[in-house]
């Protein structure tokens, strides 16, 4: 029970977090937001570390940061957060935080489209046919 009990206390900093973060219940606060994020992520919770890294891409409530962005995006994205996959796949292509991969992007876009997203297969297919 006790590793249910920490999952749920870890659930609920994110879930704060994403209140700071949307203004919900209190005022938007993105910095505030990011860190509760961070103290989710790094217990591992995966959508906490999809949004740190959402935040360090977009620069709300952190310096933009793109390299931390790949990191985190790379964390939620093994444990299966799809948006992390996708969005991590076009880092690898746009080279945003790390070299340009398109094999890196097509890998990443597989396990997405795997999942259904109809973004991730479409950049799928693009870069299949790049290859040809």
């Amino acid at each position: 029970m006790a590793g249910s009990r920490g999952a749920r206390e870890r659930d609920s900093v994110s879930d704060i977090g994403n209140c700071y973060n949307f203004g919900c219940g209190v005022a938007p606060n993105y910095e505030k937001a990011v860190e509760l994020y961070t103290i989710a992520a790094e217990q591992g919770d995966a959508v906490a570390q999809y949004n740190l890294a959402y935040s360090y891409h977009s620069g709300e409530g952190v310096r933009k940061d793109e390299a931390k962005a790949v990191e985190w995006y790379t964390k939620a994205a093994e444990q299966g957060i799809v948006d992390a996959q996708y969005c991590l796949a076009l880092h690898y292509f746009k080279g945003e935080g790390v070299p340009v991969d398109y094999g890196k992007a097509a890998e990443w876009c597989k396990k997405a489209a795997k999942q259904g997203d109809k973004q991730a297969r479409s950049l799928l297919r693009y870069l299949q046919r790049r290859k040809q």
